[in-house]
């Protein structure tokens, strides 16, 4: 099997949107690096924004996307998001997704920076394991699409300055293959991994941004890395990402004395946007001597908070924490990349034949900060459309020459990740290319990731460091703070010189663009 009519990289929201699309019109296999159910949309908590309540409207929610993007979201994008967000959101309910509901009318709450409840959500605060499994369930009575899980994708295959397939692991026999297709969409996901400090799952590496550039795609805003500001930061505890929604419905930020300080540094308190209340959280730290701050549900209803949020009261619960009863210890981690593969509105990508929707893709949505619970919708919107392109575009087109397979055997260490590389360049961006940045710093950690990627590694430790060092970069050259790039040295927005975009590309230097893409 090295030959099939359109391969899809990932099995998150966005991967198996584009899959059920492309499926209409030939073969799909979806490649995983690990289960077919584990993918970023997996933890998910908070839910999904989507302007269909009542009191909602289209604009108000495009207009909450361009404040929180800070200047920087295309706003045809935008557009395009909120105005096809519905039809999508009541595709996913016809296909069996059961969003909660009260009287049985859809229940929306409110996240930080929306003007409006418009936030779905389902099993209280597990939204993105219900979307994978409604969409999963669909997928898998397909007869056009199979399933290829624990089959790690190393490299993108390009001839003629086309995207021709992809290089994997073969999970059967450790064997690295080739396998061939009109085209390719990437839907890899995040790169929350390459922080110390992170929400993301243990796949989140950003392999798919770091093969699109190495051949040949652009990628866009890496430097703009979104830190979720309330993590849970116990002693022995995983770090557990506790959902915005627990600030939407009251939760409050205290410090050691018990004392709400985020009036100190914003209007809108725990409901600004998350860059703000991370920098205020990782500030309020600074000036306290403490490791974290404190989460406080306590004064919120006991049997709500249950029954709204059972799995992080249970996860709570494993470490000693009732959250009815106990402020709960919490700090920023490393959560979402709003940069990524350059793409326009149809997830073309600047490499023909290569498609990119979900985090792992740059639109240009999300600006210079995510609005939060835009990211399930975006996964929804732009895998569809990126499904549709490329089964439009490549109608009559050859998936490749068939030819015998060169299965080439590798040992585990070829393909796994260097663990001490891996490490240092965690702790290198954690330290130095976090939250809060400076000039001397970046230039510091820019220069030994330089040397480590030209060390002679195996392809995905190569991969791990090579996106650091573009995010490193980027993060260098934008002489300003904006969204959730903060530069102590330079710690005002400047319109005038950076409203633009970075985009890199291989062998070239980094370099300002006006506009993502149009499509």
């Amino acid at each position: 099997m090295n030959k099939t009519d359109f391969l899809v990289i990932g099995s998150g929201v966005a991967g198996l949107r584009a899959a059920l699309e492309l499926a209409r019109g030939g073969r799909v296999i979806v490649l995983t690096k690990d289960r077919i159910d584990e993918s970023n949309t997996e933890y998910a908590q908070g839910g999904v924004a989507v302007a269909l309540s009542d009191d909602d409207e289209i604009a108000l929610h495009v207009e909450d996307t361009l404040n929180a993007g800070a200047g920087l979201c295309d706003e045809k994008a935008v557009i395009v998001l909120v105005e096809e967000g519905p039809r999508y959101i009541r595709e996913l309910i016809e296909w069996g997704t059961e969003f909660d509901r009260e009287g049985g009318e859809l229940a929306f709450t409110r996240e930080a920076a929306h003007s409006r409840r418009r936030i779905l959500h389902a099993h209280g605060d597990s939204t993105g394991r219900e979307i994978v499994r409604a969409l999963l369930d669909r997928a898998k009575k397909d007869p056009n699409i199979t399933f290829l899980a624990h089959a790690a994708t190393l490299g993108l295959l390009v001839e003629d300055g086309r995207c021709i397939g992809v290089e994997y692991l073969d999970p059967n026999e450790s064997l690295k293959r080739e396998m061939r297709a009109k085209a390719v969409v990437l839907a890899t996901g995040g790169a929350g991994q390459v922080y110390a400090q992170t929400t993301n799952p243990e796949v989140a590496t950003g392999d798919g941004m770091a093969m699109a550039y190495t051949a040949g795609a652009t990628v866009c805003d890496l430097e703009f890395v979104q830190f979720h500001p309330t993590v849970l930061a116990a002693p022995g505890a995983p770090r557990f990402l506790l959902t915005e929604a627990l600030r939407g419905e009251g939760g409050r930020l205290r410090n050691d004395s018990g004392e709400a300080f985020m009036k100190q540094y914003d209007d809108r308190e725990e409901l600004a946007p998350r860059d703000i209340v991370s920098r205020s959280i990782v500030t309020e730290m600074t000036r306290t001597g403490r490791q974290w701050v404190y989460l406080d549900l306590t004064h919120l209803d006991a049997n709500y908070l249950r029954r709204r949020f059972p799995k992080i009261h249970l996860t709570c619960l494993r470490y000693g924490l009732d959250i009815t009863k106990d402020q709960l210890p919490v700090s920023p981690a490393a959560h979402y990349i709003m940069g990524g593969v350059r793409t326009d509105t149809l997830g073309r990508t600047t490499l023909a034949g290569l498609y990119a929707a979900g985090e792992v893709a740059c639109t240009g949505v999300h600006g210079a900060n995510r609005l939060a619970s835009n990211s399930l919708l975006e996964g929804l919107v732009f895998g569809a459309r990126a499904g549709a392109a490329a089964l439009n575009e490549t109608d009559g087109f050859p998936p490749g020459v068939e030819r015998e397979p060169k299965p080439v055997d590798i040992s585990p260490p070829d393909w796994m990740f260097d663990p001490q590389t891996r490490y240092r360049v965690q702790e290198l961006m954690w330290q130095k290319v976090g939250l809060i940045r400076q000039g001397a710093e970046l230039k510091t950690a820019l220069d030994e990731l330089t040397h480590l990627a030209s060390q002679a590694l195996n392809t995905r430790t190569h991969n791990f460091t090579t996106l650091a060092r573009l995010i490193t970069e980027a993060a260098l050259w934008r002489e300003e703070s904006r969204g959730g790039h903060y530069r102590v040295d330079f710690p005002k927005r400047d319109d005038e010189k950076w409203r633009v975009h970075s985009a890199q590309q291989l062998n070239q230097p980094i370099k300002a663009v006006e506009q993502i893409g149009g499509g």
